[in-house]
């Protein structure tokens, strides 16, 4: 059994930023594998769980999930919406899904920015209505990166001045609408393929913390970890181990965005980006396990 956890982001080391889905067969394959020997997996993203259980979890459970989930220590748990919402995942698929409604925007906006897309942007972008705790508007498939991009900037600016109308607290880059009592508890995130509209407090240390608690509940953790992700945010998983006290470095699949200065390792996997990378990292490891099963002991991990 390999002395290992992974925390995964789901669009882009995963599943392909262009299709949207896990376009890439060992991907699904080497994750069962992993399951299977005992690595506890955490989804840690800001997809809701209806994208989670349809575009992750099925097809996982088509090459042989749930058999890997009943193996003794295995564990599998999802964080969606950055932390606003949260589930077990076992052999029977995903479980009840657990909601922080603490966190979630005024139903007054969430109204608003689906009337603001629906009335000047549906062209370029869609309201994402299976969100429970936060706003998401993506890009349309059938829309170019550069449209997109550019359609995003005056979105991102008019769902701004139509929350700070409001008078809801919001930021939005450098820029800050406080609400009455000076507080600015919502931030616009914008990522290559959509605009959320979140909680000050939802991140993806935060995500990080409650897998960790889940998967500690279980058993004992693993000591080294690896956290994979495409965005500067992603890099928080890592800070949150790394400031528990675990042996960790972080797998960065987009590392021309810039890699950041942190004090554990960052790995890149040579020219492969996104699900590539991701591909690339899930097959090492399990190579290593092949190796530490042939030798019938615990392979040296500290390589990637």
């Amino acid at each position: 059994m390999l002395d290992l956890g992974l925390l995964f982001d789901v669009d882009g080391p995963l599943a392909s930023p262009v299709s949207r889905s896990i376009r890439i067969p060992s991907i699904l394959d080497d994750l069962v594998a992993l399951a299977a020997a005992g690595v506890p997996i955490a989804f840690i993203t800001g997809r809701s769980d209806t994208f989670i259980r349809d575009e992750v979890i099925a097809p996982l459970m088509r090459v042989g999930l749930a058999t890997a989930l009943a193996a003794p220590g295995a564990r599998m748990f999802g964080v969606f919406e950055k932390g606003g919402s949260w589930a077990p995942i076992t052999s029977a698929g995903m479980g009840d899904v657990t909601v922080d409604e603490s966190v979630a925007p005024p139903a007054s906006i969430v109204d608003g920015v689906r009337s603001l897309v629906a009335d000047g942007f549906s062209d370029t972008m869609f309201f994402d209505e299976t969100k429970r705790a936060m706003i998401s508007v993506e890009q349309r498939t059938d829309v170019s990166p550069e449209t997109y991009l550019h359609a995003q900037a005056w979105f991102n600016d008019a769902s701004f001045a139509l929350v700070a109308a409001a008078g809801v607290g919001v930021k939005l880059g450098s820029r800050s609408a406080p609400d009455a009592a000076g507080r600015v508890p919502f931030r616009l995130e914008s990522t290559i393929i959509s605009t959320d509209i979140e909680s000050v407090l939802l991140d993806k240390d935060r995500g990080a913390e409650r897998a960790l608690d889940y998967f500690a509940g279980l058993g004992p953790l693993p000591t080294l970890w690896r956290s994979v992700g495409d965005s500067r945010s992603d890099y928080l998983m890592a800070d949150h181990l790394h400031g528990a006290g675990y042996d960790v470095a972080h797998v960065d699949v987009r590392p021309a965005d810039g890699i950041l200065e942190r004090p554990y390792r960052v790995i890149v996997e040579g020219d492969a980006i996104h699900d590539e990378a991701g591909a690339a990292f899930l097959g090492y490891w399990v190579r290593r396990l092949a190796a530490s099963s042939d030798r019938g002991a615990s392979a040296d991990v500290a390589a990637l």
